[in-house]
């Protein structure tokens, strides 16, 4: 069911408390924010899938929503170029995403699964990745070999590197690619999330080389956006060019999962990969 502004007997408009209703940017519908709580933030009339948090992510995927164990949780990103104003934009960061920094990490479970779980934030400066959530991710590929268990991560990253840290936000791109290695060397499962966006840096990094990629629906996902392809090749591009399904039909992604289904498709993933393998017995 729909819900969609009514004219009141006498012609004029009803008016709508703010904050109840969203509406749907793919369809322009007007949703009521308690139907896309309980339909997890998907419209219930295209489909369309909303940006969220960490916080909602985590608890839509974790056993209880929370980690057992985080890591460098209290590590902040420092201002090492003095670019103008980097400092305000972290500090407004931390009050709107309510997290340190834009991604966080650690030891979880998904459905009785013991995991390490890294996830990114868009509401923190749009999930672009500089020295902390580098670090992070590194520090999260070393507790899944010291523990022997599967990494899990979920991206929404459509800020790419950091440009207020220079270089040192570039230098995060080969050190998550690393810990990727190391996972691989020791032989644990790597299984990516992506949603949307998931663009530059990141996607360049770690966010592509998952032994499974998942993404959700319509997730824009790529390095240059659309936009800025089209004005560099001067050509137009295909209709949902870099969108999830496109991708799919192209061979990058493994799976198209709808948010409804994601923790119960991870949950089969491991379910398949560690079999009676024995980790997180160490």
């Amino acid at each position: 069911m729909l819900f969609r502004k009514k004219k009141v007997s006498d012609g004029s408009k009803r008016e709508v408390p703010k904050g109840s209703w969203e509406k749907c940017k793919s369809c322009g519908e007007l949703l009521a924010r308690p139907q896309l709580e309980k339909n997890l933030w998907v419209c219930p009339h295209c489909g369309f899938h909303f940006r969220k948090n960490s916080h909602f992510y985590m608890n839509l995927i974790l056993d209880g929503g929370l980690f057992s164990y985080e890591i460098l949780s209290n590590i902040t990103s420092l201002d090492p170029l003095n670019f103008p104003d980097y400092p305000q934009k972290l500090a407004s960061s931390k009050e709107k995403a309510k997290i340190l920094d834009a991604a966080r990490a650690g030891i979880s479970s998904i459905d009785g699964h013991p995991v390490v779980f890294f996830i990114t934030d868009f509401n923190f400066m749009g999930g672009s990745m500089g020295s902390v959530v580098g670090e992070k991710f590194y520090r999260a590929c070393e507790l899944a070999v010291q523990k022997r268990l599967p990494l899990v991560a979920l991206t929404s990253s459509g800020g790419g590197a950091r440009m207020q840290e220079g270089i040192i936000s570039l230098m995060q791109l080969v050190k998550t690619v690393e810990g990727v290695v190391m996972l691989d060397e020791a032989r644990l499962p790597f299984i990516v999330i992506l949603t949307d966006p998931t663009m530059g840096g990141v996607m360049a990094s770690f966010a592509s080389l998952g032994d499974i990629l998942l993404a959700e629906p319509g997730a824009l996902l790529g390095f240059a956006g659309p936009r800025v392809i089209e004005s560099t090749i001067r050509e137009k591009l295909p209709p949902d060019f870099q969108r999830s399904q496109f991708l799919l039909e192209h061979g990058l992604l493994d799976a198209v999962v709808p948010r409804s289904e994601l923790k119960e498709r991870i949950s089969l993933i491991l379910d398949i990969l560690l079999g009676e393998s024995g980790y997180g017995t160490s």
